[in-house]
């Protein structure tokens, strides 16, 4: 059996800086982090920009979070292409898909989010693909050395970024969205539409319509739509959003449907076990209540803390503001606050045409987000101020 004071279960971005925090207080504990893909830790929102955008493969060692020395020169086992099977929470072990038991002293639990695949007909196809991982991406960007034309399926963000990135390639872009614009769920109704004219002008197709399924033998041959309609299609991009890796821990506390819970300091109830990233479900000390996040931002900003908290050398509460950012076409959004409902009322400063605007969006009198459009990292601080002073208590 191998020993660990630290386990940390998912080698992302959220594993890789929760080891990163872990050594600045705990420079000798022992660390393992595990992981079931075979790329070292990377950034998955710098994968469109890197990887479809970039002729040069070296260009890849900026999506990694740290080079393969870091994890030796900083003493933390990385084992790629591995896989916790059990977790035995009471008797502190883990057992490996290599037949491997560690038995650990805290753990950290990262798994992340997988694709959520839609249950319709031919979803398992060839030539449809469901974006989430650096392969994922390498095997697009070889699809497309032969393609002309490809529909992706979604209208949020990994929609837009995908077929931004695809339709500057040269690539004959068209969107099948069940809504008639996009980011409609986070938008005003003005500026979604405004954000959907960018596309058009840009020369993507927006098709409103709601999937049905997918046709051919092996691989794929049309799209069908629920209006009745069969259109040829030879490569589909499928952007339905993801859903948290829970399954290692289904059927215990730390398996709820809509996360694992912890507590401000990111703790399970089950003492010396965290959880960050797209897993957690953590107390929201802003706007109150609990939210799951599934932005990188907030990710890294969990990791830093889990990681000095799993030591016991420094505690600290995790309390953050919702945030992220989205680029488009070299449109920067980001979007600070609670998005999670449709705005009530908003206010414009700034001008849409001009492609620089801040717009403030209410539910009743209260503030809950606003959304950036090009502004600068200075305007983006005020911004996450502004949101915090409305909700302090």
């Amino acid at each position: 059996m191998i020993q660990r004071d630290y386990l940390i279960v998912g080698a992302g971005i959220g594993g890789a800086t929760v080891c990163e925090s872990l050594r600045e207080h705990d420079p000798k504990g022992t660390v393992t982090l595990v992981g079931y893909e075979s790329a070292l830790p990377y950034h998955r929102s710098r994968l469109f920009s890197t990887v479809l955008a970039r002729s040069d493969l070296k260009a890849l060692n900026k999506i990694y979070c740290h080079p393969p020395e870091w994890y030796a020169k900083n003493h933390v086992e990385l084992r790629l292409e591995t896989l916790v099977t059990q977790l035995n929470l009471g008797r502190r072990i883990a057992v490996l898909n290599t037949g491997q038991v560690i038995e650990f002293r805290k753990c950290c639990l990262a798994m992340g989010s997988r694709v959520r695949r839609p249950q319709l007909a031919g979803a398992n196809l060839g030539k449809i693909l469901y974006l989430r991982s650096l392969r994922d991406l390498l095997a697009l960007r070889e699809m497309i050395e032969g393609e002309k034309n490809v529909f992706i399926i979604g209208g949020g963000f990994i929609a837009a970024e995908a077929a931004a990135a695809l339709r500057t390639l040269g690539l004959n872009v068209t969107i099948l969205c069940s809504q008639p614009t996009l980011w409609h769920q986070w938008l005003d109704p003005e500026t979604a539409r405004w954000l959907t004219g960018i596309f058009a002008e840009k020369g993507v197709r927006l098709l409103h319509e709601t999937l049905n399924g997918f046709e051919g033998k092996t691989v794929l041959r049309n799209i069908q739509t629920k209006s009745g309609n069969r259109i040829a299609a030879e490569l589909a991009i499928v952007a339905g959003g993801v859903e948290p890796n829970l399954g290692l821990v289904a059927n215990t506390p730390l398996g709820s449907p809509n996360g694992t819970p912890v507590n401000d300091y990111l703790e399970t109830d089950e003492k010396g076990i965290y959880a960050v990233g797209d897993i957690a479900l953590y107390p929201d000390a802003i706007f109150g209540g609990v939210r799951r996040s599934e932005h990188c931002e907030i990710t890294l900003e969990q990791a830093r803390v889990a990681g000095a908290n799993i030591t016991g050398k420094k505690r600290q509460r995790f309390k953050a503001l919702p945030h992220h950012s989205c680029t488009v076409f070299n449109v920067r959004f980001d979007f600070v606050g609670d998005f999670s409902q449709p705005p009530v009322r908003y206010e414009m400063e700034g001008e849409r045409a001009k492609r620089h605007f801040i717009a403030r969006y209410f539910q009743g009198p209260k503030l809950m987000g606003m959304l950036l459009c090009n502004q600068s990292p200075e305007a983006l601080e005020a911004a996450k101020a502004e949101v915090i002073l409305t909700h302090k208590h």
